[in-house]
């Protein structure tokens, strides 16, 4: 699978409403990584698409803890790692980080190239870059699940 997908993106408000609208759409057992340097964007994504399934609590970065939960009344949970201070990927099998990638979870995983061979593999990545007007968005779709929910993710 590789269906992809380019939009500018001028705001960090309409970064978060596209993710808000991603959201709508994502099922459990799902795997989102989100890649691109400093300042992308990335936790602005995770906010949004938090904001898109009703939460409305802060959403702050978990880069000193690895992973923050999100619990949703319908039994789902959103599980949002960032591993920019990973220093080794083993860190991750003493966070018990492989039982977070169930059938009744999200994961949103930044900078997940700091634990290849850790994780889950994604459904669709998420590519941000610094534009002058704003930042890119890429996504691609890498798995069955991934292609389907890029079919609702238009305009692209």
């Amino acid at each position: 699978m590789s269906t992809n997908g380019k939009k500018l993106l001028c705001s960090e408000s309409e970064l978060e409403a596209f993710a808000a609208r991603f959201a709508n759409h994502a099922t459990a057992g799902f795997v989102i990584y989100l890649k691109g340097p400093l300042g992308a964007g990335k936790t602005t994504f995770v906010r949004g698409f938090l904001r898109g399934l009703g939460y409305q609590g802060v959403v702050k970065s978990p880069t000193y803890t690895l992973v923050e939960p999100y619990r949703f009344s319908n039994e789902l949970v959103c599980y949002h790692f960032d591993l920019y201070r990973l220093a080794d990927p083993e860190e991750l099998e003493f966070t018990g980080a492989r039982d977070y990638f169930t059938d009744s979870a999200i994961c949103l995983i930044e900078w997940p190239e700091k634990a290849v061979g850790h994780l889950a593999d994604a459904d669709i990545v998420c590519d941000l870059a610094h534009h002058p007007d704003g930042r890119t968005l890429t996504l691609t779709a890498c798995s069955v699940k991934g292609d389907r929910l890029m079919r609702f993710v238009k305009p692209y």
